[in-house]
């Protein structure tokens, strides 16, 4: 099989490499991609340092024009694309068509928001002085992203880079290396300028670690697990650099005795259950009143029954596999824990074979739990969900927001009233009312609070903030 190579200062490279598995299919390689050393780390970093002043000075047209054709070509290769996603991810294809067509997306946005660059006039509060307030690129980023949007997430963290006039190293998941490698080979080809984008896969020990040691990574935006996220913070302190984290998430959707029935339900499966439980956004915690809780359980036990688990690019499939042998046991192992913490399990819980060799995990619901179980506490990042049985809204919202993390929160409500006051007191990043917790759009802010994210929030304009430096001008006339 053809070796998919590192790209560093515009030269792809690496003989090394290991096997792409799909999580469907665990006979099926998806392809060979290359191990990147600590020193092809250490070559990216001076290439995109290198390439950093003619890049950072370019025109906003040259810039424009390479993230629109990145846009149009990802969106014109929707299918083939998808069908990567879907292989080497394991979540469904209608699933991985709504992703690509996300990046496609963000792509296109950040192509706008480059002729959008704007600054400030002002006048000084001194006569006959000017003041110019603009913001400039920050300078070599460093971009490490999760498996679990193998080709949206990379895409709004490169997309904003590049668009501010910022130069790349970019370290994907050693999980789901294609989807990474097929964004930059488009970028690559779209008129990139050598050193600009430079990709390093590999282990996050050898090429993570090689990016947080180096003083000349100006910048790094990071998604993944709370405890790397930690290693990212201590590193970039020590060398006094800009840092962005998004980390884990145990969020709650909060299911009123006014609710309506079916809309509380599809959202929580949603929520909950669907690209196999594997979102940061996902709901864990369903958080419901005394009064709708027996019917509410009933009914989201009755939609779990019908939900297809199967190979992810299979017609008719809803959940596909969990990503790889590590995170199963996880969730096996989580789900023990439940039972031993005195949770009821109310469905599901069991491995599951399937025709082809895979990660197949039933989506599973505990009932009869507190929320200080550790399955309603920490992140398990499958489909393993918590229903919490509380006796009023008072009483919902403190639940929901006892939590280390805050990312995103949901209720289901007719009530205006309390949808008004859970959007302005949930101690949440973003809130869903009569929505899954999970599904956001890429024009408009994306982080969390607390233990969920650090830093500047992520996608549309309000992604400037981080991949920029404010600059104040004085001039005397």
């Amino acid at each position: 099989m053809t070796i998919h190579q590192n790209l560093i200062a515009g030269e792809w490279i690496g003989s090394e490499a290991t096997r792409n598995i799909n999580p469907s299919d665990t006979n099926e390689t998806v392809g060979l991609y290359a191990s990147a050393s600590a020193q092809d780390a250490a070559d990216a970093i001076a290439a995109a340092k290198q390439a950093f002043p003619a890049w950072s000075r370019s025109g906003i047209w040259e810039r424009h024009v390479i993230l629109k054709k990145t846009g149009d070509e990802i969106m014109a290769r929707k299918d083939e694309l998808s069908a990567l996603l879907a292989r080497e991810e394991g979540k469904t294809l209608a699933e991985a068509i709504g992703e690509t067509i996300r990046a496609s997306q963000i792509f296109e946005f950040f192509a706008g928001e480059v002729l959008r660059l704007a600054g400030e006039t002002i006048p000084s509060v001194r006569p006959n002085i000017g003041v110019e307030i603009t913001r400039d690129p920050l300078g070599v980023i460093g971009i490490i992203t999760p498996w679990n949007f193998p080709i949206a997430i990379p895409a709004w963290k490169i997309a904003p880079a590049l668009c501010y006039g910022n130069t790349i190293v970019f370290k994907p998941a050693d999980l789901v290396p294609a989807c990474s490698w097929a964004i930059v080979e488009i970028l690559h080809r779209a008129g990139l300028p050598k050193g600009v984008l430079n990709l390093v896969m590999g282990k996050g020990s050898v090429v993570g670690q090689a990016m947080l040691d180096s003083p000349d990574v100006a910048g790094i935006t990071f998604t993944g697990s709370t405890g790397t996220g930690r290693r990212v913070a201590s590193a970039s302190i020590e060398h006094n650099r800009k840092f962005q984290l998004e980390m884990g998430g145990k969020n709650p959707m909060v299911v009123l005795d006014d609710a309506d029935l079916n809309v509380a339900v599809e959202a929580a499966a949603n929520s909950g259950f669907f690209s196999t439980g594997q979102r940061c956004t996902a709901s864990s915690r369903l958080i419901v009143t005394g009064g709708i809780h027996d019917k509410f359980v009933t009914a989201l036990t009755a939609k779990l029954e019908t939900l297809v688990v199967d190979h992810a690019m299979k017609t008719g499939t809803h959940i596909g596999p969990v990503v790889d042998e590590k995170q199963l046991k996880t969730d096996i192992d989580y789900i023990e824990i439940g039972k031993r913490e005195g949770a009821k399990l109310a469905f599901g819980g069991e491995v599951l074979k399937r025709d082809t060799p895979g990660f197949y995990l039933q989506p599973t619901l505990f009932t009869e739990a507190t929320n200080q179980m550790r399955i309603s506490r920490e992140e398990i990042f499958g489909p393993v969900v918590s229903v919490i049985r509380v006796k009023d809204y008072e009483e919902a919202l403190a639940t929901a927001n006892d939590t280390p993390f805050g990312l995103s929160a949901g209720i289901a409500t007719t009530s205006l009233k309390h949808a008004i006051h859970f959007k302005r007191n949930a101690d949440a990043g973003m809130v869903m009312v009569n929505l899954p917790t999970a599904g956001v759009d890429f024009h408009v802010p994306f982080g969390g609070r607390k233990g969920s994210s650090y830093g500047p929030r992520e996608q549309g304009k309000y992604a400037g903030e981080f991949y920029t430096t404010v600059k104040t001008a004085y001039t005397f006339a």
